[in-house]
C-alpha cells in the first residue's frame, strides 16, 4: 500500500466577495525516516540517518540520493537491499553489502530537516565542502542559448503533481541538447533533487556531467552542493541564486543560470559553456 502524493480537502473560496464551497487538492507532506544497516553479518549495525518531511513517492530514490549527496555512500552498488519497515511506509531501511564502508562520520548535521530547510542542520558550511568531492572533470561542454530558453516550458509540461496542487518544487534532468530525461517533485526542493539523483544512481547515469539540471525555483547553496556531488556542470534555475550558491558554483566549475524566464536569463558562473 502506497501513500498518495496528493489529498483532497473541502474549502471555502472567496472570489469577488462571493463564497464558494469547493474541493481543493493539496500536496501531501509526511515524514520519512531513513535508516542504514552496515557491517559484517555477525555484527550488523542499524543507524537512523535522517528524518525528512517529504511528498510520498520515489522513497527509495530519495534515500539513495540523500545517502550519496551527503557522502555516506559513493555509489548505488554499495546498497544490496531496501525495504519499508512499517505499514505506513514512513520508515525505510537501506542495507549495505558486508564489504561496504559507509562514511557515517560525514553526517555532521542534525538528523531532522524540514521540507523548507536543509542547510541549517549542518554544523558548518565547511562541513558541506568537505563532503562535496567531485570525481570527474570534463571540458568542452557546450549548450546553446536556444536549448536553455526552452527548458522552463519543458519543465512545466512534465510537472504532473504541480499542475493539480501548485505546491511542489521540481528538479529535472535534460541532456545537453535539451532532451528530457527525468523529473522528480517534492514539497522540499532538496528532496526533489535527492530523488532525481537517486534515480540517476539506480539507472547507472552517474556521473551527470553530460546533463543539465533544471530547478523550478531558486538555486540555494545546498542544491548546488548536491549537484556538485553528482558532477553536474550546468544548472538552470527559474528563480534567483543565493550568493553562496554562486560562490560554490564558481568553486566547483559549475555553470549556474538564474532567472530563466522566456528568452531571458542571467549567467552567474562559467559563462563560456553557453553559446549565445
Amino acid at each position: 500500500m502506497s501513500i498518495s502524493p496528493t489529498t483532497k480537502v473541502f474549502i471555502r473560496k472567496i472570489d469577488s466577495k462571493k463564497a464558494i464551497e469547493m474541493e481543493d487538492v493539496l500536496a501531501v507532506e509526511e515524514p520519512l525516516e531513513i535508516r542504514l544497516a552496515y557491517g559484517p553479518l555477525n555484527a550488523r549495525i542499524q543507524k537512523s540517518i535522517s528524518v525528512t518531511m517529504r511528498t510520498p513517492g520515489n522513497d527509495v530514490e530519495l534515500g539513495l540520493g540523500f545517502l550519496f549527496t551527503e557522502g555516506v555512500i559513493k555509489s548505488g552498488s554499495e546498497i544490496k537491499n531496501t525495504k519499508h519497515l512499517d505499514f505506513e511506509k514512513n520508515l525505510i531501511l537501506f542495507e549495505c553489502h558486508e564489504n561496504s564502508s559507509p562514511s557515517i562520520a560525514k553526517l555532521e548535521r542534525n538528523f531532522y530537516t524540514t521540507s523548507s530547510c536543509g542547510v541549517c542542520g549542518k554544523s558548518s558550511i565547511d562541513a558541506i565542502r568537505i563532503v562535496c568531492e567531485p570525481i570527474i572533470e570534463i571540458e568542452n561542454i557546450q549548450v546553446s542559448m536556444d536549448t536553455i530558453v526552452k527548458l522552463p516550458e519543458q519543465l512545466r509540461e512534465q510537472q504532473s503533481i504541480f499542475e493539480s496542487t501548485g505546491g511542489l518544487h521540481a528538479s529535472a534532468l535534460f541532456d545537453l541538447d535539451g532532451k528530457f530525461v527525468a523529473l522528480r517533485e517534492d514539497v522540499g526542493r532538496h528532496n526533489a533533487l535527492d530523488k532525481l539523483i537517486g534515480f540517476a544512481l539506480a539507472s547507472n547515469l552517474l556521473h551527470l556531467q553530460n546533463h543539465i539540471l533544471v530547478l523550478s525555483g531558486r538555486a540555494s547553496f545546498e542544491l548546488i552542493q548536491k549537484a556538485a556531488m553528482a558532477n553536474i556542470k550546468v544548472i538552470a534555475a527559474v528563480g534567483a541564486p543565493s550568493s553562496l550558491a554562486v560562490q560554490l558554483a564558481q568553486e566547483f566549475g559549475i555553470t549556474l543560470i538564474g532567472f530563466l524566464r522566456g528568452e531571458r536569463f542571467n549567467i552567474y558562473s562559467n559563462k563560456q559553456r553557453i553559446k549565445i
